[in-house]
């Protein structure tokens, strides 16, 4: 791990001291590596470097306004090689919360995004787009009838160094050239 020193105006530190704080970091090192992290991950996806990713797209919408839930559904439906899932919470007698799962190349994501958020009725829609790298690859389990899946790569973290996954059972009838995915290993630049 390489070290290095930065200096900092008093108010700045007391100012960072007390964030880390709220945050529950155990301290400045880890802090400042999830700040350098998340300003890199930024310009990453500014540059349009970002060819693909996984993301978590959440707004609020009124759930009465004229056919606003079967237009959102129609969207994620017409994208369904984007969308993974989504979860749809009731948060009074007009509000829902809906949480839709993406994933594929971000320029596509965005704008699907872009359009599911700029539907009249929809408030506070947030994308949490995360970039990540990807590589074709033979179907590693040798399990007959596997199937299209997609894969997380293991945290260096996890015990044992066992990869995430997460699979879909292969459409009976494909009623689209896309709707196979490919074997695909995502992974998270780091």
């Amino acid at each position: 791990m390489e070290r290095f020193t930065i200096s900092l105006d008093d108010a700045l530190a007391q100012a960072f001291d007390r964030w880390i704080a709220e945050r529950a970091y155990a301290n400045r090192s880890e802090a400042v590596r999830d700040l350098l992290r998340a300003e890199l991950e930024r310009a990453h996806q500014d540059s349009d470097a970002a060819l693909h990713c996984v993301a978590s797209l959440s707004y609020v919408y009124n759930h009465h306004e004229r056919d606003l839930a079967e237009r959102l559904t129609a969207l994620q439906h017409a994208h369904h090689d984007l969308t993974v899932a989504s979860m749809h919470a009731h948060l009074d007698h007009e509000h829902c919360l809906e949480t839709v799962l993406l994933r594929g190349p971000a320029r596509a994501v965005r704008s699907l995004a872009d359009a599911l958020c700029a539907q009249r009725g929809v408030h506070h829609g947030k994308l949490n787009l995360i970039s990540v790298e990807v590589e074709a690859a033979a179907d590693a389990h040798g399990a007959p009838g596997h199937g299209p899946a997609m894969h997380a790569a293991a945290a260096p973290d996890r015990p044992g160094g066992a990869a995430a996954h997460t699979h879909a059972p292969p459409p009976a009838e494909a009623p689209h050239a896309h709707a196979q995915l490919p074997h695909l290993h995502l992974r998270p630049l780091r």
